[in-house]
């Protein structure tokens, strides 16, 4: 029978989680603080872990760290109602397993701890997969996207960053700079859509002086200058086919020349890349040589977009609320928020709150409020048309139109769900659960 420790402050989710394990097969012990579970560690192995971050009297890294020099191969899952990036990161580098939010979902938290205890490792192999406050979010993409930028944060090798506009490609490509052995490097960011064609391969590389017209003096580019550092070459896609050849050499060989200069330079420096665009190899219009992007894509991280994490959105906008002086935002304006598209991502969010913060400083942001700042009516699933009904499955139709007809109703009520339940024919229980179902967002009160 598998062991497994639990480490829970709260009485009634620490037996909760031995009556589930129990009836799952699995011996379970809890322990109520960072003491007991010391205890129980040197009494007793275990096959694996349950660790809550935020304990009564301690952190639960802080046991992590002590399990790495005293268990190295015991598997620890993180366990925390907080979803904070920096908190997940460092559980990840420090050795955990993985990471499970609360309130549990119970299979996939059984799902992860079937693969604790049979790996036997404390830490599985990164899978590299396409998979500050706007990094935020307690849906299973955002955690999963962290738990990548730990991977990438422990290696050298390049990295491709995808994602719509917005999505907050820097702030990953900062967080993985941040928390790797190249932290006290310079970091370096180059838009390589907002360079003129012409400057990009001195922005680059460098020139020597008299290279050109107008080069007065020797000029270090950008490879130079991100030496002991991170290079973060933002909209890739843009970067011209020749220029992506001599990019291609400095990824292989380490090695440049400056423009117009005879003497081959090297750099260490990391390159992480992004792009909005399709650069997969074989998509229609791909914009990247074919080795260029294997080269670049040793590790590939790729950012939801907003409107496929919904869950996040009032979160999101409630640490944006506090950073500009907003007292909160009321379930209304949650509901409202969770229902807009957010074509701009998470700059589109942001971007709302500050405008709030600017017409209203320091209350609280209402229906009214969003209705405001949008300046337009919320952007619900407009596609949902008859012609566009009629061509989908019979489940995906129905529910396609019946999130219009939510999406609709909070509009006309203003974001008010009482009004929205009684204009639908529905109670607000009801309308509270389809919401949640939807992922359109907003607490009941």
């Amino acid at each position: 029978m598998k062991q497994v420790l639990i480490v829970e402050d709260e009485a009634g989710v620490r037996e909760s989680l031995e009556r589930v394990l129990a009836d799952e097969g699995y011996g379970a012990t809890g322990a109520a603080s960072l003491p007991a579970a010391t205890a129980l560690l040197v009494a007793q192995s275990f096959d694996a872990v349950l660790l809550d971050l935020r304990l009564g009297e301690g952190d639960g890294l802080s046991l992590l760290a002590q399990l790495k020099t005293t268990s190295a191969a015991v598997p620890v899952i993180i366990t925390t109602a907080y979803s904070d990036s920096e908190h997940i990161i460092d559980a990840i580098k420090g050795g955990a397993f993985d990471y499970v939010t609360k309130p549990f979902d119970l299979p996939r938290l059984l799902q992860v701890l079937k693969r604790a205890v049979e790996s036997g490792h404390a830490s599985p192999t990164p899978e590299l997969s396409e998979s500050s406050g706007e990094l935020l979010g307690s849906s299973e993409a955002m955690v999963s996207v962290w738990k990548l930028i730990a991977h990438a944060a422990r290696s050298q090798a390049p990295v491709l960053i995808t994602g719509e506009t917005g999505t907050g490609k820097e702030l990953v490509a900062r967080a993985i700079h941040r928390h790797g052995a190249r932290a006290a490097g310079p970091f370096i960011a180059v838009n390589v859509a907002s360079l003129p064609p012409s400057l990009i391969e001195s922005e680059l590389f460098g020139h020597e002086r008299g290279a050109f017209t107008g080069a007065v003096a020797l000029k270090r580019g950008r490879l130079e200058l991100a030496a002991g550092g991170t290079l973060f070459l933002d909209e890739i896609g843009d970067l011209e086919r020749p220029l992506q050849t001599r990019l291609l050499r400095f990824l292989q060989e380490r090695e440049f020349e400056r423009v117009g200069g005879q003497v081959t330079l090297s750099s260490d420096a990391r390159v992480i890349a992004a792009t909005h665009r399709t650069v997969k190899p074989g998509s229609e219009g791909s914009p990247l040589r074919e080795d260029l992007y294997f080269r670049l894509a040793v590790i590939e991280l790729h950012l939801p977009p907003l409107r496929e994490r919904r869950g996040d959105v009032a979160e999101l906008a409630r640490r944006f609320a506090a950073h500009m002086g907003l007292a909160g935002i009321t379930p209304e304006a949650a509901a409202l928020l969770g229902a807009h598209l957010w074509p701009g991502n998470v700059r589109e969010l942001k971007h709302l709150v500050e405008r709030a913060a600017v017409v209203r400083p320091g209350q609280p942001l209402d229906a009214e409020g969003v209705m405001e700042a949008l300046g337009h009516p919320i952007a619900g699933p407009r596609e949902s048309t008859v012609d566009h009904l009629l061509q989908l499955p019979l489940r995906e139709a129905v529910d396609a139109f019946e999130r219009f007809l939510l999406v609709r109703a909070l509009e006309r009520a203003g974001g008010n769900r009482a009004r929205a339940a009684r204009d639908l024919g529905i109670p607000r229980s009801q309308l509270y659960a389809k919401l949640h179902l939807h992922g359109i967002g907003g607490e009941p009160p």
